[in-house]
């Protein structure tokens, strides 16, 4: 999705515009409308929303200078962030952030896949009194390095077994093979959540492996709750954001990186 992430500055606000004025920064998410009447908006579900719009899909994306955004899915960016530090905190931080409270209240928290999502939400869970236990490709170890440097009480390869059964597991890799392996790795009752958009086929497994009451479940979207919730936590936990930055003519560039691997945290784009 091309530029679902976005920090700017207000410089023209709509007759109907009352949350913010000219010169206010604020960011814009993935969520950019819904329809507010459906069973799911009346629900509380707002991100399964019949006809829920997004950013840089159906509604006007980063990859500009300028933007035309929905006041009521726009939120304000904490000082403490620079444009380019609060940048992931839109997206791969408040999935991130779904896909953590969706796990429950467990301690000992799996994250497989530690990019984006994983290293901010690993901060938070800290801060939380969890304990992280980090998944990467197996034999990265550069990758491992890096969550241990976040808090990380244990990292290994996504084909090893961690040190103690997990109260819950989240999957941030596109691998649909991993959802066994995260079964495997969580104790009786445990939760295992998919936080991305698209995954590989899963693999058949065993009915034991989710049997003992364990729950599979996938998170979908955010919702402004959400989005009110984790930027009020982000400063307090000392969220840090890793990123690494790219002019906006070299967008391709950054999707390639990332498609690699060869990204540590998040890639920005500067439109300047």
């Amino acid at each position: 999705m091309p530029g679902h992430e976005i920090v700017g500055t207000v410089v023209e606000a709509g007759p109907e515009t009352d949350r913010f004025a000219i010169g206010d920064r604020v960011g814009v998410p993935w969520l950019g409308w819904t329809c507010g009447a459906c069973d799911y908006c009346r629900s509380g579900q707002e991100n399964l929303c019949e006809s829920a719009r997004f950013t840089g899909y159906q509604l006007d994306g980063g990859y500009a200078e300028l933007t035309v955004a929905d006041q009521r899915y726009c939120f304000t960016i904490p000082a403490r962030f620079s444009d380019v530090e609060a940048a992931p905190l839109l997206c791969a931080g408040l999935i991130g952030y779904r896909t953590l409270r969706l796990a429950g209240d467990g301690e000992r928290i799996g994250i497989y896949g530690f990019g984006a999502a994983a290293h901010i939400i690993a901060q938070v869970a800290r801060y939380q009194g969890r304990q992280v236990f980090a998944f990467t490709r197996p034999g990265d170890t550069a990758a491992q390095d890096f969550a241990r440097r976040l808090g990380a009480v244990w990292a290994g390869g996504s084909d090893e077994s961690p040190p103690e059964l997990l109260d819950a597991a989240l999957i941030f890799a596109p691998v649909g093979a991993l959802v066994p392996a995260a079964l495997a790795a969580t104790k009786k009752g445990g939760t295992v959540v998919c936080g991305g958009i698209h995954m590989s086929d899963i693999p058949s497994f065993p009915y034991d492996l989710l049997w003992e009451e364990r729950v599979i479940r996938s998170v979908a979207n955010l919702t402004r709750q959400d989005a009110e919730e984790f930027l009020a936590v982000a400063p307090k936990a000392g969220v840090m954001t890793t990123t690494v930055t790219y002019p906006l003519a070299e967008a391709n560039q950054a999707l390639a990186d990332l498609r690699r691997g060869a990204l540590q945290g998040a890639a920005v784009l500067l439109p300047k």
